[in-house]
C-alpha cells in the first residue's frame, strides 16, 4: 500500500496536482472558509509556483496582496511539496463538499488586436507596470466577452 501512496504522489506531483491531496485538504483550514469558498488551489508547476483558481479578477487582485501570508502559512501546515510562489488566476472553483473534484481547465477568451489596443489605452494612465499589464488583459478580456455577446 505504501508504494502505491508514493507512485500516486510521483505521478501526481509530475501532472502538476497539489502535493497529491494533501495541500487541497489543509487549504482551507490555512486560508479560511471565506477565502476558500472564493480560490482553490488547481496545479503546481514544476518550479514550485502554484496555480490558485478564483472566483473572480477581484479575488485574484486582493489575494495577491495576501500571498506572502498564505506561503507563510502553508510552510508551517506543509511537511513536503510547499509551494515556492503563488498565482492567482479567475478559474473554477469547487462547489462546497465537492473540493475534491477535478477542477476543469478553463476556456481562453480570445481577443483581438483591436480589443487588447482598447485595453492597454484604459489603462494607460496606471503607473504601476504589472498592475497596468493586468487591467489592459483584464478590460481587452471584458471587452471580447462583451463582443462576443453583442454579435451572438
Amino acid at each position: 500500500m505504501d508504494r502505491l501512496e508514493r507512485e500516486i504522489k510521483r505521478v501526481a506531483k509530475r501532472a502538476g496536482l497539489p502535493a497529491a491531496g494533501e495541500l487541497v485538504r489543509i487549504w482551507p483550514e490555512v486560508v479560511g472558509e471565506t477565502i476558500a469558498a472564493n480560490a482553490w488551489p488547481a496545479r503546481m508547476n514544476r518550479k514550485g509556483v502554484l496555480q490558485v483558481y478564483t472566483s473572480s479578477a477581484t479575488w485574484a487582485f486582493e489575494l495577491k496582496h495576501l500571498a506572502p501570508k498564505i506561503l507563510s502559512k502553508l510552510e508551517r501546515a506543509l511537511v513536503e511539496d510547499c509551494p515556492k510562489e503563488l498565482n492567482f488566476t479567475p478559474g473554477p472553483i469547487p462547489a462546497k463538499g465537492r473540493e475534491t473534484d477535478p477542477l476543469p481547465i478553463p476556456k481562453e477568451l480570445v481577443t483581438t488586436e483591436q480589443e487588447r489596443e482598447q485595453g492597454a489605452k484604459l489603462a494607460s494612465t496606471i503607473d504601476d507596470t504589472e498592475l497596468r499589464a493586468l487591467v489592459a488583459r483584464a478590460a481587452a478580456a471584458s471587452l471580447a466577452q462583451n463582443n462576443r455577446k453583442g454579435a451572438a
